[in-house]
C-alpha cells in the first residue's frame, strides 16, 4: 500500500496558503469535486480484523456510476480490494458473529425491490439472494449464533404476510380512482407524500429462507400513532438483537398521530422471538416524553445503551446516551459530553464493564470522547486540529480493541482510518483520492473568532481562494448554514463545497450563529424565540471582524447566500441590511405564516415562535421577513426544488412574486426533480454555474464604484436599513 503518511504530509504542504507551487496547481472544478470517490457505510468483522465499505465511483450518469463493496484489512496488511462486481450497487454490509458471511441490501437481476444476498468471505463464490419479499428488505442484522437474520420491511397495515402484502398492493392497483386520503398528521415528509405502510420487523431462517414479520397483529402497530424514527429520510425501528439471541430491543413511537399539536418521540420497545413484546421507556399514555434511538448492548450482554434526547418544551434539547441494567432495566445511568455538546454516535467497546466511547461536535470539529462506565461527563479523547469522524464502530477482543470510523475535512473526502483509542490518533487505511487531491490547490479552513453584539464569541471558518495573494483584494461570500440546529464543519461538502464556490477568487466565511450545535446546549437553544435577529447580527459581524482582521478582504463586495435555514436566513438580511450587492437563497422561508401552514412540520415552529400563528406573537409580527418587504433593494437569486415539503416550493414563489413586483434584480430557479437538495449530478452543476454567474455579475471589480445604493444596493460596509425597519409590524 502507497506510504500514506507521505501522502497526506503532501496534501498539507500542497494546502497550505501561499505554498510554492500552488499555481502548478488547479482550481476544484464540478467534475473534479463530483468523480472525487465516495466512501460510506463501514462494517467491522467481530474480531476486528476486516472491515467492509461501500465505495462509489460517481458519474454524472446515474446508469454509468458504480457501486461496489470492498474489503479492507484493518491493520493495513494488505491493500484494500473489490469484493463485488454487479452492475447495481451494494449497501448496508454487515458481518456474521463468526466473520465468515456478509450481508448485504441490493436490487439485481429479477428484483422488483431491494433485497438482502449472502456473501461467503471464506468459500469465496457469487452472493446468494436471501429475501424475496414483495415490499423489499433493508437493514440486515446477523443474530449472534447466526441460524437468523433480522431486517425490517415497509407492509401494509393488518397483513400477515407477503402473499397478504402482494394481495393489498394487486387491489389497489386495480382502483380506479387516485387519491390521498388522511385522518391525521403528519402526511408528508421531506419528499414524500406518506401513506398507510408502516415499517416492521422480520426475521429470516437462514437454512430455510423463511422469513416472519415479528410485529405483525401486535396492539403497537395497531395503535394510530405507530411509526419508526426518521432516518435518511426513511423510516427505522434501529432493531438489535440481544447477546442471547432471544430478544430483539427496537425504537417507535406510538404517539406520531399527535405531531400538529404536540412533540413526539420514540421509545424502547422489546420483543422475544418465543412470543412478548414489551414497551421499556415511556408509555401508552404519555402524550410525549424522551426520545430514544440506536440501541445497542454491551459485549457482556448486561447493560442496554441508547441515545436519548431529553423532552421539554424547547425545541433543542443535546442528545445523551442511556445505559440500563439488562434484562431488569431501572433507572438508567445518563451520560453527557463536556459542555452539554450533543452525543453525534457512539460505539461500545468490547471489554465488561464498557466504556462508551461517543463523537460529538467541537467548535467546526467532530472529537472522540470517551464516557465511563459510571461517569455522568465524558472525556476528550482525540485532539483533531482539523476535520472530523463519523460512523464510528469498535470491535475485537478486551485486549485489542479496534476501532474503525471515517475520517475527513475540508481538504479531504471521507477515508477509512483506525483509531488508537488510547491516544485518540488516527492511520489511515485507504486512499482512494490521493492522486486526485495531489492536482487540487485545495486550502485548509481557517478557525476565526469574533465578539457578537450580545457580548458572546462567535466561531466562523474562513477560506481563502486558490492561488492565494495576500498582496490581492478578494470579494466576500457569506454563507450561512441551514439546520439551525447544525454546524459548519470542516468537512468535504458536496453541496455547499467550500473550495468550488471560492475557485473564481472569493474569500468565504461561514458562521456558527447562535442556534448551531457543536458549542453547548445553551447555545443552541437561545435561537428560540429569536429566529432571524440575532443569528443574523452575529453573521454581519463576523463579516465585520473578518474584513477588519484580514487586509485581503474587500469589505465592499460582499454577497451572501444559504439553503433552508441559510436561506431563510438570507431573506431576513434581505429586510434587515444592504451591506450585501446580492444574495442566494435556497429553500428558504420568506413568509413564516405561510411556512407553518404547508411544511411537513408544524408544532415545533409553534413553538420556536412562541405560540400558534393566529395569536400573533411578537416573533410572528417582528421576526418575519415577508413584513419588511418594503425595504427589500438586494439582487437576489432564488432556488428551489419543486419536491420540497420541508420548505415548501410557495415560500419561493411568494418571494419571487415581492422581487418582481418591487423591480428587484432578481432570478427564479426550479428544479422538477429536486427536494430539499440538489442532489442529481447534472442539477448539481447547473446550480454551481448559476450561482458562479451570479456572484461575478455582482463582485466583479468594475461593480465596485456604483452610482446609489438605490441603483445597485449594498455598496457600503456595515450599512443597516434603519432598525425601525426590523421593528415594523
Amino acid at each position: 500500500m502507497r506510504n500514506l503518511i507521505a501522502v497526506a504530509l503532501l496534501a498539507l504542504i500542497a494546502a497550505t496558503p501561499g505554498h510554492a507551487g500552488a499555481g502548478a496547481r488547479q482550481n476544484l472544478t464540478h467534475e473534479a469535486m463530483w468523480k472525487l470517490t465516495r466512501i460510506a457505510t463501514p462494517a467491522l468483522s467481530p474480531d476486528g480484523r476486516q472491515a467492509v465499505i461501500v465505495v462509489t465511483e460517481p458519474d454524472y450518469d446515474p446508469a454509468a456510476q458504480i457501486v461496489d463493496l470492498w474489503l479492507v484489512a484493518t491493520d493495513a496488511s494488505a491493500p484494500p480490494r473489490r469484493l463485488t462486481h454487479s452492475a447495481n450497487a451494494e449497501s448496508q454490509p454487515t458481518f456474521s458473529a463468526d466473520g465468515r458471511l456478509l450481508a448485504f441490501v441490493a436490487m439485481r437481476d429479477g428484483d422488483t425491490a431491494p433485497q438482502i444476498y449472502l456473501l461467503d468471505l471464506i468459500n469465496g463464490g457469487e452472493a446468494m439472494r436471501l429475501t424475496t419479499l414483495s415490499t423489499g428488505a433493508r437493514g440486515p442484522r446477523f443474530s449472534p449464533d447466526g441460524a437468523h437474520l433480522l431486517f425490517q420491511s415497509d407492509v401494509f397495515p393488518g397483513t400477515r404476510n407477503d402473499q397478504d402484502n402482494q394481495r393489498e398492493a394487486e387491489a389497489r392497483k386495480q382502483q380506479k380512482h387516485q387519491v390521498r386520503s388522511y385522518d391525521g398528521f403528519p402526511v408528508r415528509n421531506w419528499d414524500r407524500w406518506l401513506d398507510d405502510r408502516q415499517t416492521h420487523i422480520f426475521i429470516v431462517d437462514l437454512a430455510t429462507g423463511r422469513s416472519r414479520d415479528l410485529l405483525a397483529g401486535t396492539d403497537l402497530v395497531r395503535m394510530p400513532g405507530f411509526a419508526g424514527r426518521n432516518e435518511l429520510n426513511l423510516p427505522t425501528l434501529d432493531p438489535v438483537w440481544s447477546n442471547d439471541g432471544k430478544t430483539i430491543v427496537f425504537v417507535a413511537s406510538s404517539n406520531s398521530h399527535s405531531a400538529a399539536h404536540a412533540l413526539t418521540n420514540t421509545d424502547l420497545f422489546a420483543i422475544n422471538l418465543a412470543g412478548g413484546l414489551r414497551r421499556l421507556t415511556g408509555s401508552a399514555e404519555a402524550l410525549a416524553g424522551d426520545s430514544y434511538a440506536r440501541p445497542q448492548f454491551s459485549a457482556d450482554g448486561k447493560q442496554l445503551h441508547a441515545q436519548v434526547t431529553p423532552h421539554s418544551e424547547l425545541i433543542y434539547n443535546a442528545t445523551r446516551i442511556d445505559s440500563f441494567a439488562w434484562p431488569k432495566l431501572g433507572k438508567p445511568q445518563r451520560h453527557s459530553v463536556a459542555d452539554t455538546r450533543a452525543v453525534d454516535a457512539f460505539a461500545v467497546s468490547p471489554e465488561s464493564g464498557a466504556n462508551l466511547y461517543i463523537l460529538s461536535e467541537d467548535a467546526g470539529l467532530v472529537q472522540l470522547e470517551r464516557a465511563r462506565r459510571n461517569g455522568s461527563s465524558s472525556e476528550r479523547v482525540s485532539a483533531l486540529q482539523s476535520g472530523m469522524y463519523s460512523d464510528l464502530q469498535i470491535a475485537g477482543s478486551a485486549r485489542d480493541p479496534v476501532a474503525i470510523a471515517l475520517y475527513q475535512s475540508a481538504t479531504l473526502p471521507a477515508e477509512l482510518v483506525r483509531v488508537d483509542l488510547a491516544t485518540g490518533e488516527h492511520r489511515a487505511l485507504t486512499d482512494f483520492n490521493a492522486k486526485a487531491l495531489a492536482t487540487l490547490d485545495l486550502a485548509p479552513v481557517e478557525h476565526i473568532w469574533s465578539d457578537s453584539p450580545r457580548g458572546v464569541r462567535v466561531h466562523s471558518l474562513l477560506l481563502r481562494p486558490p492561488g492565494f495573494d495576500p498582496t490581492k483584494k478578494y470579494p466576500l461570500l457569506v454563507l450561512m448554514h441551514g439546520g439551525p440546529h447544525n454546524m459548519w464543519r470542516d468537512t468535504f461538502f458536496l453541496r455547499w463545497n467550500y473550495h468550488l464556490l471560492a475557485a473564481p477568487g472569493y474569500v468565504v466565511l461561514m458562521t456558527n450563529y447562535t442556534g448551531s450545535t457543536g458549542f453547548g446546549e445553551r447555545f443552541a437553544q437561545a435561537i428560540q424565540g429569536d429566529p432571524f435577529r440575532t443569528p443574523a447580527d452575529e453573521i454581519n459581524q463576523a463579516a465585520e471582524a473578518a474584513i477588519r482582521r484580514f487586509e485581503f478582504i474587500d469589505g465592499d463586495r460582499q454577497c451572501a447566500g444559504g439553503a433552508s435555514y441559510g436561506g431563510h436566513l438570507a431573506n431576513w438580511l434581505q429586510g434587515t441590511t444592504r451591506r450585501y450587492r446580492c444574495l442566494i437563497s435556497h429553500a428558504g422561508l420568506i413568509n413564516l405564516e405561510s411556512q407553518w401552514g404547508t411544511s411537513d412540520l408544524i408544532y415545533s415552529r409553534e413553538l420556536s415562535n412562541g405560540g400558534p400563528v393566529w395569536e400573533q406573537g411578537t416573533v410572528w409580527r417582528e421576526q418575519n421577513p415577508i413584513r419588511l418587504a418594503a425595504h427589500f433593494a438586494t439582487p437576489t437569486l432564488v432556488t428551489v426544488g419543486e419536491l420540497d415539503f420541508r420548505v415548501p416550493m410557495n415560500n419561493s414563489l411568494e418571494y419571487w412574486s415581492v422581487l418582481q413586483r418591487l423591480q428587484i434584480p432578481s432570478r427564479l430557479l426550479v428544479y422538477p426533480n429536486e427536494d430539499h437538495w440538489i442532489a442529481d449530478g447534472y442539477n448539481s452543476r447547473h446550480y454551481y454555474g448559476e450561482v458562479a454567474s451570479w456572484l461575478a455579475r455582482w463582485l466583479k471589480p468594475e461593480q465596485a464604484e456604483r452610482s446609489s445604493a438605490e441603483d445597485q444596493p449594498g455598496t457600503g460596509v456595515g450599512q443597516n436599513v434603519p432598525a425601525a425597519a426590523a421593528q415594523r409590524n
